[in-house]
């Protein structure tokens, strides 16, 4: 009968050494000295844990400060359309949800990129003439978050660089360096109403540069960039050779005196990866379902990038089924007038937010055409008790009970972002309260510099 004989060895600091020996037909055969496991417990955060880091989070839970018990906490901070109950998606949205729960036919796994089905029900709806799509060139993904995480993963790998906008959505950056990839940030223009510096962009790509990541409309600017601007960029990625990620996620968000053009309908050679989902125009941010567009007319992507998305898509096989077999009804019975009504509660907020802000000293707020966000800069040296737009904006929850974040979090100091999506009387009531806390610190120049002498 065969035996074995396991001896282990170690003392002190050193790692025990396991001695194997096989014993068999009665000779012993050595097995050799296999150097085993710390004989104590070492368990490590991954690197990749170590390098994710989310700016919005890090600030706004640094803010270490209490709303005035006295008034009733205003948040302007989230982008979360669902939050107050005043912007509801639309009854075909959630009886397309009950019809497919009831059918018990989409309780199982789907494919990892989405049920074919499903892909060519979004395939139909963005494809036109300029940018055809058929069910391969879809990605589906669980929310537009993922879709973004899945375009950089397969467009970038670590050591490379990607060019992100300034100010911007902080997932880019959060993303990018949990994977080792290097961020370069361009210039937005608020005097060119949040365009591109063209020139500051070009200047920042090197032969190490993956991707240029483009949003429109924009969070947080709330921007929407024109045909022509739009043509500019491509031309810049165009002669650079470096590929476009678009989030569209508020694609055709944008207000009447506004047309929203999707970028890939621009190009026949730029390679395109387009990343949306039903979050923001169908208001179900929750039911995380995105997709990917890929855009790739002249095969430049080739075979390479839709294998390795489809690869990158097998690590948590895909979004939620139930909304997955509602897509085609969600997409194609959904009516005009919700669209047309959700945009116009935005614009009509959008307006009122403005001409309020646009009225007190110190502030100057940038028009915003889409999207559910606003940008204000606020004219620190008319506020010299303020450190920054951080102090601004903490001050201001403590004194009058509202939140909206500071453009630091989107790399863009000195300037606040406010959500358009509350009830229009809480955008009425904060613009009050925001226009008290200005009049009470607002310094003239003469104030101001009598204030930075005393300091």
């Amino acid at each position: 009968m065969d035996s074995y004989l396991i001896q282990v060895n170690g003392h002190g600091n050193h790692a025990p050494i396991l001695d194997v020996h096989l014993k068999t037909n009665g000779n012993s055969i050595s097995l050799g000295k296999v150097k085993g496991r710390k004989g104590r417990w070492a368990v490590r955060a991954s690197e990749m844990s170590k390098k994710t880091f989310n700016p919005v989070r890090a600030i706004v839970d640094s803010m270490k400060v209490e709303p005035n018990p006295k008034k009733a906490m205003i948040s302007l901070s989230l982008g979360d359309p669902t939050v107050f109950g005043n912007l509801p998606t639309n009854d075909e949205v959630t009886r397309a949800v009950k019809e497919v729960l009831d059918s018990g036919h989409y309780n199982g796994y789907a494919p990892s990129v989405g049920y074919l089905s499903c892909r060519e029900a979004v395939a139909a709806y963005y494809n036109c003439p300029e940018a055809p799509l058929e069910a391969q060139d879809i990605i589906l993904t669980s929310g537009c978050s993922q879709a973004i995480e899945l375009a950089l993963a397969v467009l970038a790998k670590p050591g490379q660089n990607i060019l992100v906008p300034r100010p911007g959505f902080s997932l880019y950056k959060t993303l990018a360096l949990s994977m080792g990839i290097e961020v370069k940030l361009y210039n937005l223009l608020p005097e060119k109403a949040w365009e591109i510096d063209l020139k500051h962009l070009e200047s920042l790509v090197d032969e190490k540069t993956a991707c240029l990541i483009v949003n429109n409309p924009s969070n947080p600017c709330g921007s929407v960039f024109s045909k022509s601007h739009l043509q500019k960029i491509l031309a810049v990625a165009s002669r650079q050779c470096v590929p476009i990620l678009a989030d569209e996620i508020y694609g055709d968000m944008v207000f009447a005196d506004c047309k929203y053009e999707p970028i890939a309908t621009l190009s026949t050679n730029v390679p395109i990866l387009s990343c949306g989902g039903l979050a923001k125009r169908w208001l179900v941010p929750g039911w995380r379902m995105g997709w990917i567009l890929i855009h790739d007319r002249r095969d430049i992507f080739g075979n390479e990038i839709r294998d390795g998305l489809l690869r990158l898509s097998q690590r948590i096989l895909g979004p939620c089924t139930i909304v997955q077999g509602a897509l085609e009804r969600i997409l194609h019975r959904t009516p005009p007038e919700f669209y047309h009504n959700t945009l116009s509660i935005l614009k009509s907020n959008a307006d009122l937010c403005y001409a309020a802000l646009s009225a007190i000293p110190g502030l100057q707020p940038v028009r915003p055409t889409g999207a559910m966000y606003l940008m204000v800069e606020i004219e620190m040296e008319h506020f010299p008790e303020f450190e920054n737009d951080v102090e601004f904006t903490e001050r201001l929850i403590s004194e009058q009970s509202v939140f909206c974040l500071p453009a630091t979090c989107f790399e863009y100091p000195n300037f606040f972002r406010v959500v358009i999506t509350v009830p229009e009387e809480m955008i009425l009531e904060a613009c009050s309260r925001i226009q008290e806390f200005c009049e009470t610190h607002y310094q003239g120049a003469e104030g101001a510099q009598d204030l930075e002498c005393d300091k």
